[in-house]
């Protein structure tokens, strides 16, 4: 798999140190002007290492994956809320840009995020590996022709995210997310993967066979893919 270089990591923030030089070295180049962004707690010390870098932003546009449904921005739980906390209101972006998640019509909204994808093509993509192979919010069976998209989240994942909602609150069990082939235009994937809980995924991937039934091997057939890892497989 000449199209995937993996590096293997002792921790998970030296995996944070190794993707601040990796977009290092791409903004020094001019080769990044729209960076895609992920969130869950495996993009917390990244961000928290971008923090603390003198890594500059301000000519770049920023796009997240994906935003749940139902709750609004301001919401502790909302992935704007997310990256503004832990990067937007640290790090100063040319723009920022994350799916509404409370927009009336959500047909809509998504043709209008995708347009933006088209008209500021990615050059580095973040992703994420959910434990059942998902990206981005692209559950198993996902197209690989699917743009953004609404998509119900699986049980699996809602077992996992629900940890971040008091028992109060109601987790949503809908959300908007790029498709993998909004995904898939990105120049460059960097693949973070952290803990024995991903292993059954990236065990997937690099078997080099591609199945709905996981997306992360979708992967596969892009032609320049980063995983940093601190599993050995």
């Amino acid at each position: 798999m000449e199209n995937i270089q993996t590096i293997v990591v002792d921790s998970k923030e030296q995996g944070a140190e190794k993707i601040c030089e990796l977009v290092q070295k791409e903004l020094e180049a001019g080769h990044l002007h729209v960076l895609g962004l992920a969130t869950g707690s495996t993009m917390e010390p990244v961000y928290e290492k971008m923090t603390e870098s003198d890594l500059d932003f301000t000519n770049v546009i920023a796009f997240n994956l994906d935003e749940y449904i139902g709750i609004p921005a301001t919401h502790k739980n909302s992935y704007a809320y997310y990256m503004n906390e832990l990067l937007f209101s640290k790090k100063p972006f040319k723009e920022t840009h994350i799916e509404n998640g409370m927009a009336e019509d959500l047909d809509a909204e998504c043709v209008r995020y995708e347009t933006l994808l088209k008209e500021n093509p990615l050059d580095i993509q973040f992703l994420g590996i959910g434990e059942n192979g998902h990206i981005a919010f692209n559950e198993p069976g996902t197209s690989p022709e699917s743009v953004t998209h609404v998509v119900e989240l699986t049980e699996s994942t809602i077992a996992v995210n629900s940890q971040y909602f008091t028992e109060d609150e109601t987790m949503p069990v809908t959300a908007l997310t790029m498709g993998i082939s909004s995904i898939m235009q990105a120049k460059k994937l960097i693949v973070a993967a952290f803990g024995e809980k991903k292993r059954p995924a990236l065990e997937k991937l690099f078997e080099g066979v591609v199945t709905t039934e996981w997306p992360v091997t979708y992967l596969l057939d892009h032609p320049d893919v980063i995983v940093i890892t601190d599993l050995k497989l």
